[in-house]
């Protein structure tokens, strides 16, 4: 029925539990997958996924690091079902939510993507307010209608996802995305923990001109869309 994509770099610390916690979800669940994609790790985390017993795994592995975005669209067309779920590997989003995020993109055939967000953030200080700051100015310009355009936690439709042409930095605009192309969004609230091992990959200065720049380029694309 769905797929669970989950892009990995250096959680080797975290996944295993992580997938605990998804099997215990949807313990009564048959017909769905779990692809995790090992973006070139250095550390052990190809070795702890190669040794998960869950016949539900398929495993993707980068032969170099190539990021987030790469790494869910490379999840996303290797699928087997129409119905994809994005969450990160680090544990933070909490896969307790899924089940209410697929009833609400089910309770109509017209929605596209339910995005969760994340409005109790377990981070630092400067990382939530970097972080309202950067979705303030995205929905402003982009008009989204998305408090939290940054948390992975999403189900949506595959088809509707691979209409997009691709960038480094999709992953962050797909509320924007959806919508630009005529699709109906929802959003709901979702639990956030702190994160238990591991740091975050992102930096708050190069995220924030990657991020400007990634304003610009998905406005050109929407621009042509709606041209």
């Amino acid at each position: 029925m769905f797929s669970i994509v989950i892009p990995l770099f250096n959680e080797s610390k975290n996944i295993e539990k992580l997938i605990f916690e998804i099997d215990k979800v949807f313990e009564n669940y048959k017909n769905y997958e779990i692809i995790l994609i090992n973006d070139f790790s250095n550390d052990k985390t190809l070795q702890v996924i190669k040794k998960l017993k869950n016949n539900k795994i398929n495993i993707l592995n980068n032969d170099k690091n190539l990021g987030q975005s790469f790494s869910i669209t490379r999840g996303v067309k290797a699928s087997k079902h129409q119905i994809i779920i994005t969450l990160d590997g680090d544990g933070q989003n909490d896969p307790i939510d899924i089940p209410k995020l697929l009833e609400l993109y089910l309770s109509s055939n017209k929605i596209k993507l339910v995005g969760g967000l994340r409005l109790k953030r377990k981070d630092s200080f400067i990382k939530i307010i970097s972080s309202r700051v950067a979705n303030y100015t995205r929905s402003k310009i982009l008009k989204d209608d998305c408090l939290d355009t940054g948390c992975s936690l999403k189900v949506f439709d595959k088809n509707a996802f691979l209409e997009f042409p691709y960038f480094d930095g999709i992953h962050r605009f797909l509320p924007a995305l959806f919508k630009g192309f005529g699709y109906k969004t929802e959003f709901i609230e979702v639990n956030h923990r702190k994160r238990i091992y591991g740091y975050s990959k992102y930096g708050t200065m190069n995220r924030l001109f990657k991020g400007v720049k990634d304003i610009i380029k998905v406005r050109k694309i929407l621009n042509l869309k709606k041209n």
